[in-house]
C-alpha cells in the first residue's frame, strides 16, 4: 500500500517561512509527478506547485516568487519551501502523487494534510 506522509506545517507570522516535506512509501516503481495542493476553509482545493519526474515545475500564480518546490534527497520525496508567507496562505496543505506505478497498477494518492497557519 502506497502512503504519502507530510510534515512541516505549523504556525508562523506573516513574512515568515516554513518548509513542508512529503515522502511516498510502499512498493513504488515510478511516480509521474508529485505536488502540493491546499484547501482553505470554505474554498475548493487548489494546486500550489507540482514537479514531474522529468523536472517540469508549475506554480499557482499566487505563490510564484515565494514558494519553491523541489525533490528531496531521498527517493520519492518532495519539498515545498514557503517564504514571505501571507495570511492568505493559511490552509491545509496536501501532498499529491499522480501516476504512481505500484504492483502492476497505476493510481493517484493523497497525503493526510498538514495545517499551515499564517498570523497577521
Amino acid at each position: 500500500q502506497v502512503q504519502l506522509v507530510e510534515s512541516g506545517g505549523g504556525l508562523v507570522q506573516a513574512g515568515g517561512s516554513l518548509r513542508l516535506s512529503c515522502a511516498a512509501s510502499g512498493i513504488i516503481y515510478n511516480i509521474n509527478a508529485m505536488g502540493w495542493y491546499r484547501q482553505a476553509p470554505g474554498k475548493e482545493r487548489e494546486l500550489v506547485a507540482r514537479i514531474t519526474g522529468g523536472g517540469s515545475i508549475s506554480y499557482a500564480d499566487s505563490v510564484k516568487g515565494r514558494f519553491t518546490i523541489s525533490r528531496g534527497n531521498a527517493k520519492n520525496t518532495v519539498l515545498l519551501q514557503m517564504n514571505s508567507l501571507e495570511p492568505e496562505d493559511t490552509a491545509v496543505y496536501y501532498c499529491h502523487a499522480d501516476g504512481v506505478r505500484s504492483k502492476g497498477l497505476v493510481a493517484n494518492f493523497w497525503g493526510q494534510g498538514t495545517q499551515v497557519t499564517v498570523s497577521s
